[in-house]
């Protein structure tokens, strides 16, 4: 089970986090087979002898992964996990 931001308990969704890495390598030259395993790694964490996992543990490791891959892929994975917001000047 993953912890959820607002406390919510939800079964771990592979595909789910497979298309947010899909999403942040579109254009970019990353192979599926290696976002492909960071997701199982992502997996299997979560399936050690833990119980739950909380989201911020998987989305830092799955940054970590990405960030080592491909740096534009990991700032978009990052805008989207972390909710930047837009800045407006004045």
């Amino acid at each position: 089970m993953v912890i959820k931001k607002d406390g919510r308990r939800e079964r771990f969704e592979r595909q789910k986090i497979l298309q947010g890495l899909l999403k942040a390598c579109e254009k970019r030259p990353v192979a599926t087979p290696k976002l492909e395993a960071i997701v199982d790694e992502s997996k299997a964490w979560c399936r050690s002898p833990r119980t739950r996992a909380d989201h911020h543990e998987i989305g830092e490791m799955i940054m970590h992964r990405l960030k080592k891959l491909d740096k534009v892929a990991y700032v978009r994975f990052a805008s989207v996990y972390m909710d930047f917001k837009t800045c407006r000047s004045s």
